[in-house]
């Protein structure tokens, strides 16, 4: 075994580690959660890493987006973060699409992954990303942020969860965010997209994970 994952055996099997080597993930949005993610799987040994965004890096992303710099305004955030991820493991199998999801194209840029991570910030894309992944058969990790607050769930095919979370007509706002809302929140979406591919039980399916960091509190709603 690679030295890098000894560490993880105790916590993961050996079976595990190598199944895992064998997953493939695709990670949509590489901002403020997406980046987190994606550096998540990528050193816990994830075999495939997709990644998905047609934005680019701006001044205001540099409160609590992990790959944005005063260097890099205006560069794409995928390509930006594929970079990053190679730097840190060279071998690493990754694909990195510097598109925004539509219509089109979702079904085959989504097609043929183990796990899909919705790492998006609006209600029309992550409503296109639940259809597609119920389509393609595929469960999907839903993370969202705001302020302090946090919120998580596991939406597998034919549970519809983020169309009961969220009005296709209500588009609100974009939210503040803190540096480590984020962080927090793709660890979530991190580890439950891990035991998704391995199978573990007590995943947040048909349950919704709210934590509010300011108060401490941690609530699960059930569906």
């Amino acid at each position: 075994m690679d030295k890098r994952y000894e560490r993880n055996i105790g916590a993961l099997t050996q079976t595990e580690q190598e199944l895992l080597q064998t997953k493939k993930a695709a990670v949509i949005g590489c901002g403020g959660l997406g980046c987190y993610i994606a550096e998540f799987l990528a050193r816990i040994g994830l075999g495939h890493l997709t990644l998905i965004d047609g934005d680019v890096f701006a001044q205001s992303n540099l409160n609590r987006q992990l790959y944005a710099l005063e260097t890099n305004p205006g560069k794409n955030k995928a390509l930006e973060a594929g970079e990053r991820l190679l730097q840190i493991r060279s071998n690493l199998s990754l694909n990195v699409i510097d598109v925004f999801l539509t219509n089109k194209n979702a079904g085959e840029v989504l097609k043929g992954h183990d796990v899909i991570i919705d790492a998006l910030d609006n209600v029309k894309a992550r409503l296109l990303v639940e259809k597609t992944a119920h389509t393609l058969e595929i469960p999907l990790v839903h993370g969202a942020v705001e302020g302090w607050n946090a919120q998580v769930c596991t939406v597998f095919p034919g549970d519809f969860t983020l169309s009961m979370l969220y009005p296709a007509d209500n588009e609100p706002d974009k939210p503040s965010v803190l540096s480590f809302t984020p962080a927090f929140c793709a660890s979530l979406q991190a580890s439950e997209a891990v035991k998704v591919l391995l199978k573990k039980e007590n995943v947040l399916r048909k349950k919704l994970l709210i934590a509010d960091l300011k108060e401490m509190t941690f609530d699960i709603v059930e569906f």
